[in-house]
């Protein structure tokens, strides 16, 4: 049975990461951004400070940007070479898992926790999306597997390897990469009760060379061509900021989260709420990791919940523990049916929304979205989710059933994604192909969308057209303007 479940997941590796690269154009915000930033690297010949529409752009750090312009490099301007670093990162991330759960663990516990991993909601959206997020989860993952290893053997290796991970963490994503396993070895030193190893292990003083030899070069750098802009918009506004306030409007309650990993973790949440009822019991375990991966998973669900700017993924840097969890409580399942149910339920949801979607948003935007993609919700996409429900219904063993699972997560996901591409990402490239093919210079972007940018090949400044000029407007707000194309949720338009 193991063999099988490792053939199933090199399959959903394949396809999950690797095949499905191209299937949909960038969507909007953020791949649109950093493949642009890209672009524009690529085109400026400056490897040291990005750009996002000729503006200064100090989101992030400097290497997910080098790995996406070494790939456009080798395989051209294209969806898959700008997604490929992520799809790596998450196929090294998915091997991670399975050798530390291996190790520690079993080889069966192994090759369940990594294609959990790989079949999980949440991990399938970034493990092929052009941003830094996989990236990062990788040297979190990383550099907590070495973390823990050290602490077990004191192998001094183990300690650099850690070191080496969180600098090529903190190159991809900054402080965070530091905070989870600083902040996660600290609380369990105080729990074991050895706060003195935790300082010494903390300060190891090659371990700190080795950390700023990897990570401080780029900072230099980039301070010296930019100066104090760079200190203000990295380090201040989009670390210190993002968690004191709500930045760019990501803000939620502090329960944002529950249903962000109850529907993150599909089709797995029976797992999770399987680990979760059974923590009492797994940290009275002999293995300590129970303990030290519970920490970190806390830790970054606490964080997260208490900071003021809230997305989705950031509550992912805490899932790698969860997976090899959910391993080890695959075990303990009874009931294929409660097995199944979360995806059951998914499924049934997607069933029945296209019916109600139009009923439960006043939005004009989401209506235009709605009616765009409504075609698509046709007779085959009630067959192949037909066809995932009746398969999860069925009883089949849970092996069967989990390779069952694994695979009906990935159709679903890549199948809605096409469908929701529908409604903004195609038309955004579809509108910057017509711009492109009527020679149409210059384009202003009214709606942020500047994944336009990178398939118009060309800047597209974010500011309010003038009579004569081109903009990337919402369809929604084509009043003023002599439309050129319109389509889903953007239109070209001149200004009259």
């Amino acid at each position: 049975m193991e063999k099988r479940l490792k053939i199933a997941l090199f399959l959903a590796i394949a396809i999950n990461f690797f095949f499905t690269l191209h299937l949909t154009p960038l969507f909007n915000l953020d791949e649109g951004a950093f493949s642009e930033a890209t672009r524009e690297m690529l085109k400026n010949h400056d490897f040291i400070t990005t750009y996002l529409n000729g503006a200064l752009r100090f989101d992030k750090p400097i290497l997910i940007y080098w790995l996406q312009a070494l790939s456009v490099t080798i395989f051209g301007l294209n969806e898959f070479a700008l997604r490929l670093p992520s799809a790596l990162a998450a196929t090294f991330w998915a091997f991670g898992i399975y050798w530390f759960a291996k190790k520690i663990f079993d080889e069966k516990t192994g090759v369940l926790s990594a294609f959990f991993m790989v079949t999980a909601l949440q991990i399938g959206l970034i493990a092929k999306a052009a941003i830094a997020d996989a990236l990062l989860n990788m040297f979190i993952a990383f550099s907590m597997f070495s973390l823990y290893l050290y602490i077990q053997n004191q192998n001094k290796k183990y300690l650099y390897f850690t070191f080496a991970f969180i600098g090529f963490g903190f190159l991809t994503k900054g402080p965070v990469a530091v905070l989870i396993p600083l902040a996660t070895f600290f609380i369990y030193s105080l729990i074991k009760k050895d706060f003195k190893f935790f300082l010494k292990t903390t300060f190891d003083l090659k371990g700190i060379v080795l950390f700023l030899i990897i990570a401080l070069p780029w900072y230099i750098a980039e301070y010296m061509a930019q100066g104090d802009k760079f200190i203000k918009g990295f380090f201040l506004k989009h670390n210190i900021d993002r968690f004191e306030t709500s930045l760019e409007k990501h803000k939620g309650s502090l329960f944002y989260y529950i249903p962000v990993i109850l529907i993150g973790m599909l089709p797995w949440t029976s797992l999770l709420l399987k680990y979760l009822t059974k923590l009492k019991n797994y940290l009275k375990e002999q293995n300590d990791f129970f303990l030290f991966g519970s920490i970190w998973f806390f830790f970054v669900f606490i964080f997260f919940s208490l900071s003021g700017t809230k997305l989705p993924h950031y509550v992912i840097y805490g899932y790698t523990p969860v997976f090899i969890f959910m391993g080890v409580a695959f075990k303990e399942l009874k009931s294929e049916f409660l097995y199944s149910l979360p995806l059951i339920l998914f499924v049934l949801a997607l069933l029945i929304l296209p019916s109600f979607a139009l009923n439960l948003t006043k939005n004009k935007e989401a209506v235009i979205a709605i009616k765009t993609i409504m075609p698509l919700f046709n007779i085959w996409y009630y067959i192949s989710l037909g066809a995932v429900l009746i398969l999860s219904l069925l009883k089949l063993g849970k092996e069967n059933k989990t390779i069952i699972l694994g695979f009906s997560m990935v159709f679903i996901l890549n199948y809605v994604g096409w469908i929701y591409a529908h409604a903004r990402a195609i038309p955004v490239k579809q509108a910057a192909i017509f711009a492109k093919k009527h020679n149409i210079k210059n384009v202003y972007l009214e709606t942020n969308l500047p994944s336009f940018s990178v398939y118009f090949d060309k800047i597209t400044p974010r500011k309010k057209a003038k009579k004569g000029e081109v903009a990337l407007i919402k369809s929604k707000n084509t009043k003023g303007y002599k439309v050129l194309f319109k389509k889903g949720l953007v239109a070209l338009g001149v200004k009259e």
